[in-house]
């Protein structure tokens, strides 16, 4: 679907129209929705950054409840900023206050919130527990990140891409760096979406089998390889994160050694062609796994990403609460 007609579908959208098939589930995984549920989420999040006023008491009076054990600048502002823009309002909670498996068994927790709000958005460590948490909640459960998917940010990019390149169906994303949860959001999308991915990681840094597997069975177009410049020849964007994120600061050294090769810097991005773009999820670690120089230039599209995060969640937060 072409820029120009996902904001021509999203123009024929009645201001608070909710996907049927939407309601009362969790967004745990990217791979949990169909082709026509992500562009309609995408078309969604389209017409509320166009026309945000048509949207402000879309969820007035709901609560959504944000349970954070990692610590976060762009999924709690953009969640809570996006709660107040329709109506609702956010209550946040931190690693000490709750204390997931710790302070109060799991399921507990998803019982007592179930009673209180309308929606859990939880940014963990462990995917098991967000799995855990959805299956003992009665409210919709919306991972904000976990060691193995972020399907808020992978949703964000495609409606990025989607504004700078004009569609996604035969486009070119190539990943430089680690295997890691982003990337898995992204694979899973590419393939519902016919955008094709090159993958460069370290042999020992690849991206979950299980999540490879899947796309392949699913007709997922995957190039994986070692070398960075065989990954970004002729792609439409270059895409990189952290070499090491949160909970893996032991490795930190290690992973600097072996993802040198792994940076992407001018000469890479010229490698790359002038088409590409530069994407990062951000928070970025300027110097390792990014030049200055690329952040900076007028390549990167790393901030309409930070931006498009506020749209995509406002759309998933309609779709995944019912109408009063």
């Amino acid at each position: 679907m072409s820029a120009h007609s996902v904001l021509a579908f999203a123009e024929t959208l009645p201001p608070l129209q909710r996907p049927q098939t939407l309601p009362g589930r969790h967004l745990l995984s990217v791979h949990d929705l169909s082709l026509g549920e992500t562009e309609f989420l995408l078309a969604l999040a389209m017409r509320i950054k166009a026309h945000p006023a048509d949207f402000r008491e879309a969820l007035h009076g709901r609560t959504l409840v944000t349970l954070f054990e990692k610590p976060s600048l762009r999924t709690r502002v953009t969640f809570e900023v996006g709660m107040g823009q329709l109506g609702g309002r956010a209550i946040h909670l931190s690693p000490d206050e709750i204390g997931l498996g710790r302070r109060e068994a799991i399921k507990d927790v998803a019982r007592n919130l179930s009673r209180w709000v309308d929606a859990i958005m939880a940014r963990v460590y462990s995917h098991a527990d967000l799995a855990e948490l959805a299956r003992h909640s009665r409210v919709p459960v919306i991972n904000g990140l976990s060691d193995f998917e972020h399907p808020c940010q992978a949703l964000g990019d495609l409606m990025t891409l989607v504004e700078h390149k004009g569609t996604l169906a035969g486009k070119t994303l190539a990943w430089v760096g680690d295997g890691n949860n982003v990337l898995h959001s992204l694979i899973y999308a590419s393939t519902r979406l016919g955008l094709r991915m090159r993958v460069a990681t370290p042999p020992q840094y690849l991206p979950s089998p299980e999540v490879l597997a899947t796309a392949v069975f699913e007709g997922g177009q995957i190039l994986l390889t070692n070398d960075p410049r065989e990954a970004v020849a002729g792609a439409d964007a270059v895409y990189t994160d952290v070499w090491a994120s949160m909970g893996q600061e032991a490795e930190a050294e290690t992973r600097r050694r072996v993802f040198q090769p792994y940076q992407v810097n001018e000469a890479l991005m010229e490698a790359a062609g002038p088409q590409a773009l530069f994407m990062h999820c951000l928070p970025a670690h300027r110097g390792d796994e990014v030049t200055d120089e690329v952040m900076d230039s007028p390549r990167s599209i790393v901030y309409d990403q930070a931006e498009n995060r506020l749209h995509i969640q406002k759309a998933i937060l309609l779709a995944l609460l019912p109408e009063a």
